[in-house]
């Protein structure tokens, strides 16, 4: 991704944002909810849906299961909530950024632990995506560290891998129980060795698998885009 593409990826972002957050924002600042305050908030709610999924909480029931998928969208949202409300309240800090990504990144493990222990992902594949999320994020980091603006620049940002997930979930409980409801028995494929732990839909095992490659990808783009920026410095 070059920078004019990361420019209008920004740019849309932006519109995105202010289009669809602006009233709970509105609503947040006004019960004097602080960015840390919300930050914190998103990232019990993760930790809630984590040990959900990790209990096996997809497949309890067809009522319970969309639970998790609604926690994680509540989540994801007050994930963009703590950005905007410190930029509009004017408390934009250098302590609440570094909570905020140390959280980010807690947040991220718990889910891919909740994965491993729910078996959804075999644990050799699941520590494979956690190393290529933290090496995504650090070289974001480093490369900003060094004077490199990297914001936009991705194919999979965490927005990205949070909607992917909440999209893929969904997709697989309407998958797993109107096959369960139309045939008696979900459609699902056995386990597979170094992918999966438990039988899974045909669509989790691909949407998975197109995770991976694409978390590959950003991270490819990342390093080259950082290598390029750096090398062109003077």
């Amino acid at each position: 991704m070059n920078e004019k593409g990361s420019s209008e990826k920004r740019k849309n972002q932006q519109k995105i944002s202010s289009r669809y957050i602006d009233l709970p924002v509105r609503f947040l600042i006004k019960h004097n909810f602080t960015p840390n305050k919300i930050s914190v908030i998103g990232f019990i709610l993760f930790l809630i849906a984590s040990l959900l999924i990790g209990l096996g909480g997809l497949y309890f029931s067809i009522w319970f299961a969309w639970i998790i998928p609604s926690i994680m969208g509540i989540a994801g949202a007050f994930d963009l909530f703590d950005g905007e409300v410190a930029r509009r309240t004017g408390k934009e800090s250098q302590a609440g950024a570094f909570l905020d990504s140390n959280l980010d990144r807690l947040s991220d493990a718990l889910f891919i632990l909740g994965l491993i222990y729910g078996g959804l992902i075999n644990y050799l594949l699941g520590y494979i995506i956690l190393f290529l999320v933290i090496m995504i994020s650090y070289t974001r980091s480093r490369a900003e560290n060094e004077g490199v603006n990297m914001k936009g620049i991705g194919f999979m940002e965490r927005a990205d891998r949070i909607l992917f997930m909440i999209f893929t979930i969904i997709i697989e409980l309407t998958f797993y129980f109107s096959t369960f409801l139309i045939f008696g028995d979900p459609i699902t494929i056995p386990p597979i060795p170094i992918i999966t732990n438990v039988p899974v839909s045909p669509i989790f095992l691909i949407a998975i698998i197109i995770f991976v490659f694409s978390l590959i990808y950003t991270l490819l783009q990342r390093i080259i885009f950082s290598f390029k920026a750096l090398k062109n410095m003077k």
